[in-house]
């Protein structure tokens, strides 16, 4: 019998994000998360100032469902759908974030050595987190979209955009991982 408890196999999420596919691809709709940033700035009234957010944010409004939805469905799973276990990681990971001094995080989603208490008070940790924040943001804007946007609406509509920025992303992602991290750590 399958268990609601936990991390949910990847069969059971594929399954849900592909029928909200089929749902949003009928209905006309794309998703991303990203876009919220700009419907929320639209609805709060930065169009008066920067053209950029100067659009009819209330066609939109659905989106901010889905975010207040993705905030919702987070905080039932943590809290009522949780065993507290946190994160199963792979062995062979956690003994590559111990030979980075990091410890694996136990109960939770990220190791306290990236946002804990002592990471935030870190003059580095913080120009890590900012630099990063802002290289988020910057390709977010410059690929037109975040990664649950490319990734899941682009490559479901067959767009070679959304492919080229995924393939950038996987490469981002490797280069941070493979070496720029221990570059940070060691």
């Amino acid at each position: 019998m399958y268990s609601f408890y936990g991390t949910w196999s990847w069969y059971v999420s594929g399954l849900l994000i592909g029928v909200i596919m089929l749902l949003l691809i009928y209905f006309g709709k794309t998703f991303g998360m990203s876009s919220n940033l700009r419907t929320m700035c639209s609805a709060f009234g930065a169009g008066k100032n920067v053209s950029f957010f100067r659009f009819d944010w209330k066609n939109q409004r659905w989106n901010l469902v889905v975010v207040l939805g993705a905030m919702l469905g987070g905080y039932i799973a943590t809290t009522y759908l949780s065993d507290g276990s946190g994160v199963n990681l792979n062995p062979q990971t956690v003994t590559e974030l111990q030979q980075l001094h990091i410890d694996a995080p136990e109960g939770k989603l990220l190791p306290d050595a990236l946002v804990g208490t002592e990471a935030l008070q870190s003059p580095k940790m913080l120009a890590i987190l900012l630099l990063g924040g802002l290289l988020v943001g910057f390709g977010t804007r410059y690929a037109g979209g975040c990664t649950s946007g490319h990734a899941i609406t682009g490559l479901s509509n067959l767009q070679l955009p959304s492919l080229i920025a995924v393939i950038g992303f996987f490469i981002g992602g490797l280069i941070m991982s493979w070496l720029l991290l221990p570059l940070f750590f060691n």
